[in-house]
């Protein structure tokens, strides 16, 4: 119940503060959304490496046991 409460005074708090200070509001808006574009962006590159390794190491793996297949059945006496 106290945070109930808590949050509605908050909200009424947080409007009050946004009308009374819009176009500091709009500044900070400007200033912070393309800091958090780049931020995404670095994450999302990070990402995309990540993944190309992922896929680099999977088919290293695929080859490796397409070759110890192919090994175990030329082994392998007729």
């Amino acid at each position: 119940m106290g945070a109930l409460i808590g949050g509605i005074i908050a909200v009424v708090v947080g409007l009050v503060g946004m009308i009374n200070w819009w176009d500091l509001f709009v500044k900070g808006l400007k200033a912070a959304v393309p800091f958090f574009i780049l931020l995404v962006g670095v994450i999302a590159i990070a990402a995309g490496i990540s993944d190309i390794k992922d896929r680099k190491e999977e088919q290293k793996e695929k080859e490796k046991a397409k070759k110890e297949a192919a090994e175990t059945q030329t082994e392998r006496p007729k």
